[in-house]
């Protein structure tokens, strides 16, 4: 069994809540931030094969379907029993303990939406993705942004981030709303695509949480001078900061990623 769904796996269509968190996720929203960042990807549109990871009832396979009919879907979950889309077949498989079942170079196109805050090492599953897909093919990618004002007071009163929060040993349900067991930040998701072979990541959000527009005026200017005094000493101090960083590491306070909702990421693996 897989242990890599979201939070809304039994429900995508509705809203996920969190005891402690006080969250609604509306997964439509996310799956139409994905099919915009795949049409500002690849704006010539693209054939062949593509494989949605952590596909639940394959909405987005569908969304994706209608928008680019040259497609040929193929999913993968932790359970073939979610499945809504007719005639849809499930690849099932533990990310956590098993490769994804496919050849080398099999997609031009790989989508993990809501998935990888659900993974134990999503660093092993990303080196997966970039296996399986094509040379010059794309990868898009969504998790909770735990770097939004929200987040950010919220980890400052009480340790979790945003969509975190407390779990219990051995907790079961990670497939589940408890399951967020992997905050991962906009920095260290586009260190580890670098890392393990992508170019180019690129950074959007869904939306932007109205909420964090009262407080972006009185927060915005201490967090940019507090930040600019830290990147001058990792700059100066521990040399950490050069060419091959420093876009992604000054985007963690971008306008986007202080007020956004949710984190979509798209990298291409090279050419």
């Amino acid at each position: 069994m897989v242990r890599f769904m979201d939070g809304l796996t039994n429900s995508r269509k509705t809203a996920g809540r969190r005891s402690g968190g006080g969250y609604q996720l509306s997964t439509p929203v996310i799956h139409r931030a994905v099919l915009r960042a795949v049409e500002d990807t690849l704006p010539q549109g693209i054939g062949g094969d593509y494989v949605d990871i952590g596909s639940g009832k394959g909405e987005l396979l569908s969304l994706l379907g209608a928008r680019y009919p040259g497609l040929r879907a193929f999913a993968c979950d932790y359970t073939d029993q979610l499945m809504k889309k007719p005639g849809q077949k499930v690849e099932v498989v533990d990310l956590n303990r098993q490769p994804l079942p496919f050849p080398d170079g099999r997609f031009g196109l790989v989508t993990c939406v809501e998935t990888i805050e659900h993974l134990e090492n999503y660093w092993t599953v990303l080196r997966e993705i970039y296996r399986v897909l094509q040379p010059g093919g794309v990868a898009v990618l969504s998790t909770p942004n735990i770097l939004n004002l929200r987040s950010r007071l919220r980890f400052l009163s009480s340790g979790f981030y945003n969509l975190f929060g407390p779990l219990m040993p051995n907790e079961s349900k990670v497939y589940g709303p408890r399951g967020h067991i992997n905050p991962v930040s906009w920095f260290y998701l586009a260190n580890a695509l670098l890392s393990v072979g992508f170019e180019q990541p690129k950074p959007v959000v869904d939306k932007y949480q109205r909420r964090s527009f009262f407080s972006l005026p009185l927060l915005l200017g201490p967090i940019r001078w507090s930040n600019w005094i830290a990147l001058y000493r990792e700059a100066k101090k521990h040399r950490s900061l050069d060419q091959r960083n420093l876009s992604n590491v000054r985007a963690m306070n971008s306008i986007d990623l202080l007020l956004g909702r949710t984190l979509i990421v798209t990298a291409r693996k090279p050419q």
